[in-house]
């Protein structure tokens, strides 16, 4: 499921790209089978020098490189250049991920679903600048949360599943939109998968699958911050809804 996440980014996008509904069609065709391509080869590359017990979950493709390399003399340098370029595309994810994020408290607050003041648009660039300021403070708060007391293992993998929860959620109803309405067979067979899929990446992500302190802790901490997130986001949408300020989707220019 995690290897096709980040297409809902096309929604965001789409006003910037020219004939979007064929170009970005065009580019889910081609890229699908190479994404899928490079995460089994990818993950099949991390095993082959690390067993499955000791895969470092931060790290999996430096410390392959690492092992993988050190038998020739080139290998430190080679490790050096590639992991450097890993840490660039690392920033690049995460811009993406924190500047799409960032707009969708902005397009509540269009459609009066939060204050106003997450919809103010900075003057010169028509960035919500309030919107990124409170969307960078709730990330380092959760990340803060994460890993106190518990190693750097257990603290990714808590961030890394807590996250990849919240995707599948907003997966599963997309998927099921074509299981409750009329479409075609084939439609419905795809989103049946995927649906299935992605419900059981959403349990299985309550359970570590490294060496924790306390599974009981790894679990509550996971699925409280899903539940409570959940909990929040439909108290404001309810709220919304019933005082009568929900409206129509709105465009700011």
């Amino acid at each position: 499921m995690g290897a096709f996440s980040g297409f809902e980014y096309v929604a965001i996008l789409a006003g910037e790209t020219r004939s979007p509904a064929r170009s970005i069609g065009r580019s889910v065709i081609f890229a699908a089978p190479i994404i899928a391509l490079m995460f089994i080869l990818g993950t099949s590359s991390v095993l082959a020098y690390v067993s499955p017990d000791r895969v470092d979950l931060v790290g999996p493709i430096p410390q392959a490189l690492s092992i993988g390399l050190r038998r020739f003399g080139i290998g430190a340098a080679a490790a050096t250049a590639i992991i450097s370029m890993l840490v660039g595309r690392q920033i690049g994810v995460a811009t993406l991920a924190v500047t799409g994020v960032a707009r969708l408290p902005m397009v509540a607050g269009w459609d009066h679903l939060l204050p106003q003041w997450f919809s103010k648009l900075r003057p010169k660039c028509r960035t919500p600048v309030n919107s990124i300021l409170f969307v960078n403070a709730l990330i380092l708060i959760v990340a803060l949360a994460g890993i106190a007391g518990v190693g750097h293992q257990e603290a990714f993998q808590i961030l890394d599943n807590a996250s990849n929860a919240f995707y599948g959620i907003a997966y599963l109803f997309m998927f099921a939109i074509p299981l409750f309405t009329p479409a075609p067979l084939w439609l419905r067979a795809a989103a049946s998968t995927g649906f299935c899929v992605t419900l059981l990446s959403c349990v299985l992500s309550v359970f570590p699958i490294v060496q924790v302190v306390s599974w009981l802790s790894f679990g509550l901490k996971v699925g409280g911050v899903i539940l409570v997130a959940n909990l929040i986001g439909c108290y404001v949408y309810s709220t919304a809804r019933f005082s009568g300020t929900l409206s129509a989707p709105s465009r700011n220019p």
